[in-house]
């Protein structure tokens, strides 16, 4: 149950290291989607692709880490220095992943960019790199129960946020429906 908050705090909510582990694990997935659009546009650049190995390497076991976090970083960096938006949205969507293992466990609307901001940045590269749109619609259908049960006890994902901000709103509905 949520907590109390602070005048211009957030509540509090139940997370557990399990729920963190396997939201990880999603949002590695689905960022996972998109980087071969990354990889072509910058073959060079091994950032996200360390970063969705660090997220697996959490999601499988393994601790947080500063070089969890330096990762997501960079990633992030990355992100700033693609080649085109497509590998950029790719890039942040790895970027996301990494970052959703310290999703905290505050009832604010903004947590929620750290479970599906990896799915709305894969399913933004799938459109502007042209490629087939999928990634949401697998979102959708692979979501496991950790992602839904914790969204449960989130706000609804944030206003704005532009075209990414529109698609995780979109999958932020149908993973409440």
């Amino acid at each position: 149950m949520p907590t109390e908050p602070k005048k211009n705090q957030s509540a509090k909510i139940e997370l557990t290291e399990q729920e963190l582990r396997d939201i990880t694990a999603y949002a590695a997935a689905c960022a996972h989607r998109a980087l071969p659009i990354f990889e072509q546009s910058d073959p060079t650049d091994p950032r996200p692709r360390e970063a969705l190995d660090a997220a697996l390497a959490f999601a499988s076991g393994g601790r947080r880490t500063a070089a969890l976090r330096n990762r997501a970083w960079a990633a992030f960096k990355a992100a700033r220095e693609a080649s085109t938006p497509a590998a950029e949205d790719a890039a942040r969507a790895a970027s996301h992943a990494a970052a959703a293992a310290y999703l905290h466990p505050l009832a604010d609307a903004h947590q929620v960019k750290h479970v599906l901001g990896a799915a709305a940045h894969a399913a933004r590269a799938e459109e502007l790199a042209l490629a087939t749109p999928g990634t949401l619609d697998w979102a959708r259908r692979h979501a496991p129960r950790a992602v839904t049960d914790v969204l449960a006890r989130l706000p609804r994902a944030p206003v704005g946020g532009g075209r990414v901000g529109a698609l995780m709103r979109e999958l932020d509905a149908a993973l409440r429906a």
